[in-house]
């Protein structure tokens, strides 16, 4: 049986929405914010394969919290199960269109409707769940585009991190489809979260940067759920990498920043139509490179 170690401590209801930001920016998704809106209390809590890695991880996130934890902080060593359990009681499967995506745990009595596809989500150490609102504007924008145009076509995921956007592609039936990080431990990650799925060398993962990731490359639906000021500084590679016809979305835009992300892509290619939905405090930016 694995062993792992959690770390959990109490923080001001009051700066949920801003650790759960810094996660985010950080790209730490071994941490997580739990909050019961009911109490009204919120947690940082995160789950290591050693005490040590937990000590150190924890000395590194706490000199950047918003909000300074309150009382004492909890440490405990978790079994499979445990940790396991721990996660159950926050995650739950949920859909768009006809994709779902579901916890591993509830394989043997999940029942997938005709037609329909399904993702397996472990929330494990990196998988995570699809449940953070710039995830979900990016499946949501996918399984949108697959409706209205079928899947044929290339897609790229970059920055995939734990692969769940290439991997939601290829459940929906795309074929040609590539992910790429500059992180070699998420290249890595996402193969496996693509062996748990059944697609195991169906998606083609990779190490790059949005400079070497994207060099010689062309998509027909090029996913970049990262951060603004990244997503800005690389306008010109990710545009360059739309093939004629083909969709961007990008997402990780915090709503205050919006504006200067679509300001600085209408600046780079004024003749590509934008469009931008909101969730929580989060927006995408979709363009549509025209077809001449």
């Amino acid at each position: 049986m694995m062993e792992l170690f959690q770390i959990k401590a109490e923080i001001p209801t009051g700066a949920a929405e801003a650790t759960d930001s810094l996660l985010l920016e950080l790209g730490a998704g071994e941490w997580s914010v739990l909050e019961d809106v009911i109490v009204r209390r919120a947690w940082v809590t995160g789950i290591f394969q050693s005490a040590k890695e937990a000590n150190e991880r924890w000395v590194e996130l706490r000199a950047l919290l918003p909000g300074a934890p309150l009382g004492e902080t909890e440490r405990r060593a978790l079994a499979d199960a445990d940790w396991r359990d721990s996660y159950k009681a926050h995650f739950k499967a949920w859909q768009f269109g006809r994709l779902h995506w579901v916890p591993v745990w509830e394989r043997a009595t999940f029942a997938l409707p005709p037609g329909e596809a399904v993702l397996w989500l472990d929330p494990g150490l990196a998988f995570g769940t699809g449940n953070h609102e710039t995830t979900r504007l990016c499946v949501e924008r996918l399984v949108a585009l697959a409706a209205d145009r079928g899947t044929v076509g290339r897609v790229i995921d970059a920055g995939c991190g734990s692969g769940i956007l290439a991997l939601s592609a290829a459940k929906l039936g795309y074929r040609d489809v590539a992910g790429f990080d500059n992180d070699p431990e998420a290249v890595r990650v996402s193969e496996e979260n693509a062996a748990l799925n059944g697609l195991g060398g169906q998606v083609s993962f990779y190490a790059g940067d949005l400079v070497s990731g994207l060099a010689g490359r062309s998509a027909d639906i090029l996913l970049a759920n990262i951060l603004a000021n990244v997503l800005i500084e690389f306008a010109r590679d990710l545009t360059a990498a739309v093939a004629p016809g083909g969709t961007l979305v990008l997402s990780g835009i915090l709503a205050v920043e919006c504006g200067q992300v679509r300001a600085a892509f209408a600046a780079m290619v004024p003749d590509w139509p934008q469009d931008s939905r909101t969730m929580g405090e989060w927006n995408d930016v979709v363009l549509t490179r025209p077809r001449s």
